[in-house]
């Protein structure tokens, strides 16, 4: 029989496990679940293509917009914020069950972006800052690929069932209340916990890193992911209709869970720099794959090598930052994310402008492999 864990490793794994359902729900199900389900929306004639690529940016444009107001959130709020992020990302899942206009459509999306982000600022500095667990990190970032698998899942079988939209997105805004539920218990009860000393040496033993070249890199990271991370399904929907993109987009997120442990074990070892430029190569090769071969194993393969690094991204880049607040004083997790909310939404405004041009999303994916191999050449600045 295995020895229970200490009352306060416990504590610690639990904390993690609450902060993880905060992004699974603000990003796995607010932010990416719209990635699998504007297609159907497009095919019902509830928006159109141009219409769905201008709800994602506005939807990075909130998360922008959400990033500039979380530059001032406190480790003390952030459980109460983490709360907030729930209940409206229930809202705006919700509201898309109905018939809107598209200039509604977008507003809901836009605000679904500001809650995105509060979910990522609050739920870091709840779990790095307020409880000081280090080691959670990976767990923590785990949540979002968490949340795509499961979202996608259930829409795969809501599919099957005969639902349309409008009852997938109900479905997404209840399993959204219920693991909110969840998660609510520990951050109601935020006692402060104190991390173990293994703990805060691991955190005192990253070196320091140039607080702004990371923010930089970070930045091309969000730009050269998101074109996968918008148009993955649609491109498998388009190249190969027999192929359910449902489920290679479930392989996405299901790369992502495991990838942040691996990555963190990965920081723990090379250090930031040398992690960091491996991340962002093999994502690349990632973005880049069907681009050069649009086949089956090319899809899944770029599912599993994006899904399994864009996250590890954050799980490099935002310990490092937080670790980089400490000398300069900032709210480097707001700024991170406020950074990379820029290359977000410049990333469908380009692959757009570019599949206007061309007739296709080749040029699209090469320029964003092509931010992602900037960013990896700038790893040596830090």
């Amino acid at each position: 029989m295995k020895p229970r864990l200490p009352a306060a490793q416990r504590a610690l794994l639990r904390a993690a496990i609450d902060a993880a359902l905060i992004l699974a729900i603000g990003m796995g199900f607010g932010r990416f679940a719209y990635t699998a389900v504007y297609p159907l929306m497009v095919d019902e004639g509830g928006i159109s293509l141009q219409g769905a690529s201008l709800a994602a940016s506005a939807n990075y444009a909130g998360y922008l917009l959400g990033a500039v107001l979380a530059v001032r959130f406190k480790a003390a709020d952030a459980h109460r914020l983490c709360l907030l992020a729930t209940l409206g990302t229930a809202a705006t899942l919700a509201a898309l069950a109905w018939r809107l206009p598209l200039g509604a459509i977008i507003a809901v999306r836009c605000l679904a972006g500001i809650f995105s982000a509060f979910a990522i600022v609050a739920a870091s500095l709840w779990l790095l800052e307020r409880r000081g667990h280090f080691r959670g990190a990976p767990l923590l970032y785990s949540g979002v690929g968490c949340g795509i698998a499961l979202s996608s899942e259930l829409l795969a079988a809501g599919k099957r069932f005969g639902l349309h939209s409008a009852g997938l997105w109900l479905m997404l805004a209840a399993a959204t209340l219920v693991l909110g539920a969840i998660a609510a218990r520990g951050l109601l009860s935020d006692a402060p916990g104190t991390a173990p000393c293994g703990n805060k040496a691991a955190h005192l033993a990253l070196p320091p890193v140039a607080a702004w070249a990371l923010a930089i890199i970070y930045g091309f990271a969000g730009l050269g992911y998101i074109v996968t991370a918008t148009y993955l399904p649609l491109l498998v929907k388009t190249a190969l209709p027999n192929l359910d993109s449902a489920q290679v987009w479930a392989v996405f997120g299901l790369g992502a869970m495991p990838s942040c442990f691996v990555w963190h074990r990965l920081h723990e070892h090379l250090r930031t720099r040398h992690a960091l430029c491996l991340n962002l190569l093999l994502q690349a090769l990632g973005v880049a794959l069907p681009a050069i071969s649009p086949s089956t194993a090319s899809y899944v393969a770029s599912a599993l090598l994006v899904g399994g690094t864009f996250m590890g991204t954050v799980t490099i880049a935002m310990p490092a930052a937080q670790h980089a607040a400490r000398r300069t004083g900032r709210n480097m997790l707001a700024v991170m994310t406020l950074i990379y909310g820029v290359g977000q939404i410049v990333g469908p405004l380009m692959a757009e402008s570019l599949r206007a041009h061309s007739h296709s999303f080749v040029s699209s994916l090469v320029a964003a492999a092509g931010a992602l191999l900037i960013g990896a050449l700038l790893c040596f600045r830090l």
